[in-house]
């Protein structure tokens, strides 16, 4: 199962406690996308979920109407 959490505004370590707290509720295979504008998330995020045992699918940089951000897919 897909799960999006925007985290658009939110800065670090902010956005990493609160897609812990999101992952911690997923099963085994459900995949969640990430997306957040802090460049920092973009580096420390994937680390952290690698971490802890979750696997990166991608991260790549998006342009929005309200303005850019990157998509980081993690899968549980």
């Amino acid at each position: 199962m897909r799960h999006e959490l925007d985290l658009v505004g939110v800065k670090c370590p902010l956005n990493w406690a609160r897609a812990k707290v999101k992952l911690s509720e997923l099963s085994r295979g459900d995949v969640l996308e990430l997306l957040v504008a802090d460049e920092q998330a973009v580096r420390d995020i994937p680390r952290a979920a690698e971490g802890e045992g979750h696997a990166i699918v991608e991260v790549r940089h998006e342009v929005r109407d309200d303005g850019s951000c990157w998509r980081i897919v993690i899968e549980c």
